[in-house]
């Protein structure tokens, strides 16, 4: 007896299910594994990829490091903004361990009321938030070893630094000291002891005290002749008034070895100025610090110029001071003077103050990369720095501007050459013995005892000016019971810390920029209302002017009737309310005919993108089979 035959249509059926069969559970086999996280990003910006940078410090992790993400999930009244980003939030981190090859591990917590992922989002210090009289907790903490950084709220509006913020608390976390930081320096940041019994120990600087804080600092001498990139993370050069050109090669080769150099150089530093230790019994009163410093040497060699001889004065960003005087050379600087908008150093600043500073110029002449983080605006100038300092009023008459906008801050990066190719240069005065073998011998046959061009990518902050960071120009200080509290007067210290931050954090993260937001605003419906509101706008304000005008007439003709008596309207009168009311009447069908407009614009547009979304994969399918079809038949005709 022959087995019966199954019909076409069941065979049919029943392979389209076992297709989709396979296909469903291939796609929940690969989830979970790490490439089921991966895909093409094909969005503008790369807003769902990781940065270079994140994926080396990946890359580079030898210690564990696991990131507790709090998130109240089970609550009715998480807002749906924050439902939204913790979607966003939770595709992110999932990234960050697919990356890590298992050196990065996230745990999800629920901190409900009264359970352990209460408990240890309260040790890791995430408190929650309280919205609609619930406790809502939405934060991370970041933790390798003994060493836990929080992100205590994952704030929507800071979405484009979220991606910086969990790279730098991991560079900072698998770190196992804090970044040392070397200060040369030609003021005395640090402060000193009373000089004789009953004198007042000079105070440091707050912005000293501060960074003591957060760094390991260690004081490098002016005289300095070596400087070990492996041994000191960042070097900050404030104010280096007079340095030698040994300590100029010292910098040199540093940059040369990979090290990363914030300078802050002066054209004229009231703090400088200000800055005389006091008398000692031994040696009398000692002179201040020279009120200007530059690297003449060094900026050459990297492309860069700064006046030092004038300061420069903005009349655009002058500053109002006490006395209703006027700071030509005073510069409030704003957003608009911080031309990259997505840089982590300057994006969530609000303004910056300069005293008195100088000018960098780019000469295109350094193998490195610029980048001008702060600038003047064009109408610009150089002045005399005296008169500045005073104030003096005729600067305002006397500034000429050659309509350049010039750096106050600037980022140099990439791969250095050296400023000393002749190698370290001698002390003054001594003369190296000249021998025949040296004489004799040939000029490659010596060794050379420096570097001449980068072994690493280096990194440069210029920054123009010292007195930005100085007590007087940057902070509020008051004295509560002996004790002194300092508070920042402006955005300068915040600046400065967002540099060392960046340049004392992972390699990878200097020169970051922030992620580019998600959501992205309907700029073509927008670009409708404009024009809406342009083109209606005009129409309404005249109707309005007409409407007070008529107004301002019935007034008039109320004033003026007799008393007692009725008030009676000429025909001419009466015509003319009658035109106002008809073109009252006119304008408002008018308006609803150009709001109906509108919305019938705003529904085709959105149409057309729900068409695209639904219909262009299909379509695309279809080209895709018949393609495959002719091509496949051209072929079997060709047999």
């Amino acid at each position: 007896m022959s087995a019966r035959t199954t019909h076409p249509v069941t065979r049919a059926a029943l392979g389209v299910a076992a297709l989709v069969t396979i296909a469903l559970l291939a796609n929940w086999l690969i989830s979970l594994t790490p490439f089921g996280n991966r895909g093409a990003d094909f969005t503008e910006n790369k807003v769902h990829t990781l940065s270079a940078g994140t994926r080396s410090i990946l890359t580079e992790l030898d210690t564990p490091v696991v990131i507790r993400y709090y998130a109240s999930r089970s609550t009715d009244y998480m807002p749906e903004q924050l439902k939204l980003h913790m979607r966003r939030v939770d595709d992110l981190l999932k990234e960050y361990a697919s990356l890590s090859k298992g050196k990065l591990r996230i745990e999800n917590l629920d901190p409900e009321p009264d359970t352990d992922a209460e408990d240890s989002a309260n040790l890791d210090g995430i408190n929650g938030q309280r919205m609609d009289d619930q406790n809502l907790f939405f934060g991370l903490a970041i933790n390798c070893l003994d060493k836990t950084s929080v992100i205590p709220f994952l704030d929507p509006r800071d979405e484009t630094m979220l991606e910086y913020h969990i790279s730098k608390a991991i560079g900072e976390v698998s770190t196992p000291v804090k970044p040392r930081i070397g200060i040369m320096s030609a003021l005395d940041l640090k402060g000193a002891p009373a000089m004789m019994p009953g004198q007042p120990p000079t105070p440091g600087w707050v912005i000293y005290q501060q960074l003591k804080q957060s760094f390991d600092l260690v004081d490098v001498p002016m005289e300095s002749t070596t400087i070990d990139p492996k041994e000191i993370k960042t070097l900050l050069l404030f104010h280096p008034a007079g340095i030698t050109k040994e300590a100029e090669f010292a910098v040199d080769q540093y940059v040369l070895g990979g090290g990363t150099v914030v300078a802050c150089l002066d054209a004229f530093s009231v703090a400088a100025q200000m800055s005389a230790p006091p008398p000692n019994p031994m040696m009398g009163q000692q002179p201040p610090p020279a009120t200007t410093s530059t690297l003449p040497t060094l900026l050459g060699s990297w492309g860069v110029t700064f006046e030092s001889g004038m300061v420069l004065a903005d009349p655009t960003l002058a500053t109002k001071l006490g006395g209703n005087r006027v700071g030509l050379a005073v510069l409030t600087l704003a957003k608009d003077n911080m031309p990259v908008k997505d840089d982590v150093i300057t994006k969530n600043l609000g303004s910056m103050t300069l005293f008195l500073p100088g000018a960098f110029t780019n000469t295109g002449s350094g193998s490195a990369t610029v980048s001008s983080l702060v600038k003047s605006t064009t109408q610009a100038g150089f002045v005399d720095s005296t008169k500045a300092s005073q104030l003096d009023p005729s600067l305002a008459r006397t500034l000429k501007s050659n309509g350049t906008a010039y750096d106050l801050v600037t980022h140099l990066s990439g791969n250095f050459k050296t400023a000393f190719p002749d190698g370290k240069p001698k002390p003054a005065g001594e003369t190296p013995p000249a021998t025949p073998e040296a004489k004799d011998a040939p000029k490659d046959a010596a060794k050379p005892d420096s570097l001449k061009e980068s072994t690493a990518p280096g990194n440069v902050f210029l920054i123009a000016d010292v007195d930005a960071f100085y007590d007087r120009f940057a902070y509020n200080i008051q004295n509560f019971g002996g004790t002194q509290m300092a508070s920042p007067s402006n955005g300068n210290a915040s600046f400065l810390f967002n540099v060392l931050d960046q340049a004392t954090g992972s390699k990878h993260l200097i020169g970051s920029r922030s992620r580019s937001a998600i959501s992205r605003p309907f700029t073509v419906v927008q670009k409708m209302e404009a024009d809406f509101n342009k083109s209606v706008g005009a129409k309404i304000e005249e109707f309005q002017e007409k409407q007070k005008a008529a107004q301002q007439k019935l007034s008039e003709l109320q004033a003026q009737k007799s008393g007692g008596s009725e008030l009676f309207l000429s025909p001419a009168q009466e015509a003319e309310i009658k035109k106002l009311r008809q073109e009252q009447v006119e304008y408002a069908k008018l308006v609803r005919e150009q709001e109906k407009t509108l919305r019938r614009q705003k529904d085709k547009l959105a149409g057309n993108i729900t068409l695209l979304n639904v219909a262009a994969m299909p379509v695309l399918v279809v080209l895709v089979g018949l393609g495959l079809f002719f091509k496949r038949r051209s072929a079997t005709r060709a047999r």
